[in-house]
């Protein structure tokens, strides 16, 4: 695995454990993967199933969407 020389100092610098991180970070992104493709699939389903969303239901959607969003924001501020 390279790093790149200030990143490595870093690292050292921190006495970061190096193979550890490198290994939890694959295993994140490898589910971040994994996940990613199984909402696709389902969606797949679902719009075999019932059709794909219109213009206005994704507008819709996006809007409630951007308020759950805005709500969080404020709820966590």
């Amino acid at each position: 695995m390279y790093l790149p020389e200030p990143l490595y100092a870093e690292v050292k610098a921190r006495k970061l454990p190096v193979s550890k991180l490198l290994q939890d970070a694959i295993r994140v992104e490898v589910q971040r993967r994994d996940l990613i493709a199984a909402a696709e699939a389902d969606a797949a389903d679902l719009f075999e199933e019932v059709g794909a969303p219109d213009p206005a239901e994704i507008a819709w959607a996006e809007d409630l969407a951007r308020r759950l969003a805005r709500r969080d924001e404020r709820a966590a501020s």
